[in-house]
């Protein structure tokens, strides 16, 4: 039975050079595969797939419309799929995380998904949301803080290199707009533990007000 994989990490911690090679690896045994990535997402050029390390693939662009599921199966019915990537996948919507795990159902098409867990204000996409909730595995890929401990937030920087925590969630950018942190420096850069805290439902300490 195929299952629905996400890689999720935090920043620049090699997420598309991981499904890069994943998807080298089916296509050096001579089995197709179908890539996706964020339609909006144009660093390495309008669908591509691109990492740090300079590799890079062409993908098909998805938007919040896209019918991925029915594009997949198109695609399969002429050239049977051994496996599907989908890059930036915090961006799919909770639809399109439901097509993804039919396909893995219903047409026996593995699913690799590899994206965020969180935004720049700690809270969940909802992509991974979904993929969180429904995906069979999930895999953590490892990036490291500056401390030396194992980053697991993203914060979002100014042209000063200071901290941003007000705007929207999705804003593009590399290592001029974001850095991997740990949860201790993101809060403590941030200033926003307990806002943080409030937003996710979870109880004060002594002596807070509401």
């Amino acid at each position: 039975m195929a299952k629905l994989y996400f890689y999720y990490a935090s920043m620049n911690a090699g997420k598309s050079t991981t499904l890069l090679q994943a998807d080298f690896n089916y296509r050096e045994r001579g089995m197709h595969t179908m890539l996706w990535t964020a339609a909006h997402d144009d660093r390495a050029g309008q669908g591509v797939i691109g990492s740090r390390i300079g590799l890079a693939a062409g993908a098909h662009g998805f938007t919040a419309d896209t019918n991925i599921q029915g594009a997949v199966l198109a695609e399969h019915a002429t050239d049977p799929l051994a496996c599907v990537l989908v890059d930036e996948a915090q961006f799919l919507t909770g639809s399109q995380v439901m097509q993804l795990a039919r396909l893995c159902d219903q047409a026996d098409i593995p699913v690799l998904a590899y994206g965020l867990r969180t935004d720049f204000r700690g809270r969940l996409f909802a992509g991974s949301a979904a993929l969180l909730a429904l995906a069979d595995a999930l895999i953590e890929i490892k990036s490291v803080c500056e401390c030396g401990r194992k980053a697991t937030m993203n914060l979002r920087i100014d042209a000063e290199g200071e901290a941003v925590i007000e705007g929207a969630q999705t804003e593009i950018g590399g290592n001029d707009r974001y850095i991997a942190l740990c949860r201790r420096h993101f809060m403590e850069r941030t200033g926003t533990a307990q806002a943080v805290f409030r937003h996710r439902g979870v109880g004060g300490g002594a002596g807070e007000t509401s």
